[in-house]
């Protein structure tokens, strides 16, 4: 499996919060030949079944989820040619200036626009502009400009826009992935589809590796508008245990933060009170008996990820959280290096392979 291509059509595709059909479609076709059985949930969650070669009836389980959504943002206004916007989950307001997006809408009839038919959307393409320096007061010409002053300029007249667009219509950050030097590569939408890569690549590798556990494999809708698509997978799936894939803070220039470390050093191994501390030596050992590059990361509150969801489903579950580092974080230059999504796609593979079938992680003091 080509890990570049297959991060160019996960990052390219639209998919936010509570629109995440097109990506939806394009991990279902990945996975399909993957797994024995694939469905989505109620809530848009994407699961695929992989059956372990353990015992027959209920056998143990492990979940494996990376939530699919992206940031992005809606349509809250027409002003005659023009498109007010808003953020959709956290899109920062500085990175827009200049983008090429796209306005998804199925009320378009006409041949102008593309077609997206995985969606069943049609995509207005437009620019978000602003008003020039030179006619701005000077007390304005350094200030991001607030929601209310970012349009998109679709190049329609106020009737077209009037009939094809709609409040509420998803728009999308339009951005390749391009690739740097140094096995590295850059675009929109690598948190957290860095991370479906690496589950798509563990489903892969488990295609060919015997495994005694029963494996689900999620990408979760909505973890960018509060973690939900993993609370309500988690309720249905009802794992053993599970593991969370998601993005950390990679290091970038002049950054003395010790919450953020390299690329192309590995994976990061959360440590908290999120996480279950057996379960964490499990998977510490896996990446060393494989000899996987990680560092651990410590999490002393929050994980802010899918684990912190799936934690507390049911009567709880013991949850560890694998993390690729991505600089530029919810930007649409999102840069990660291809070697830390292939080390936690094979970490992950190798540890679900080494799960004996009475295997269940226990506290110290467990009776």
């Amino acid at each position: 499996m080509d890990l570049h291509n297959l991060l160019k059509a996960l990052s390219e595709a639209p998919g936010p919060s509570g629109r995440e059909d097109a990506t939806r479609d394009v991990i279902a076709d990945l996975w399909r030949p993957l797994v024995d059985d694939l469905r989505t949930d109620r809530m848009g969650s994407l699961i695929g079944h992989k059956r372990g070669t353990g015992k027959s009836g209920s056998p143990p389980s492990i979940m494996a989820a990376a939530h699919m959504d992206e940031i992005g943002l809606v349509v809250t206004g027409i002003e005659g040619e023009f498109v007010r916007i808003h953020s959709l989950s956290g899109m920062d307001r500085r990175t827009v200036l200049g983008a090429e997006v796209g306005v998804h809408t199925r009320h378009v009839h006409t041949r102008h626009v593309e077609s997206d038919e995985a969606s069943g959307y049609r995509v207005l393409p437009g620019v978000i502009g602003s008003r020039p320096p030179h006619v701005l007061p000077a007390s304005e010409r350094q200030n991001i400009p607030p929601w209310h002053e970012l349009f998109v300029d679709l190049g329609l007249t106020a009737d077209e826009v009037q009939q094809w667009v709609q409040v509420g219509d998803h728009v999308t950050i339009q951005q390749p992935l391009i690739t740097l030097r140094n096995g590295r590569i850059a675009g929109k939408a690598l948190d957290n589809r860095a991370s479906v890569a690496a589950l798509t690549m563990a489903l892969d590798s488990l295609s060919r590796r015997q495994h005694e556990w029963d494996f689900f494999a999620v990408a979760t809708v909505q973890e960018e508008s509060g973690i939900k698509g993993a609370i309500t997978s988690a309720y249905g799936v009802a794992p053993t245990l599970a593991v969370a894939l998601d993005v950390t803070f990679a290091k970038q220039h002049n950054d003395n933060d010790p919450g953020s470390f390299e690329l192309d050093k590995g994976p990061t191994l959360g440590v908290g009170p999120n996480f279950h501390p057996e379960l964490v030596s499990r998977l510490r050992q896996a990446a060393e008996a494989e000899e996987i590059a990680f560092t651990i990361e410590p999490l002393p509150g929050s994980s802010g990820t899918d684990a912190w969801g799936i934690q507390l489903v049911r009567e709880g579950i013991p949850v560890g959280l694998i993390s690729i580092p991505v600089r530029y974080m919810h930007q649409p230059v999102e840069t990660a290096a291809l070697r830390d999504v292939e080390r936690a796609g094979r970490w992950l593979a190798s540890f679900v392979a080494t799960l004996e079938p009475d295997y269940r992680p226990r506290w110290e003091d467990e009776l």
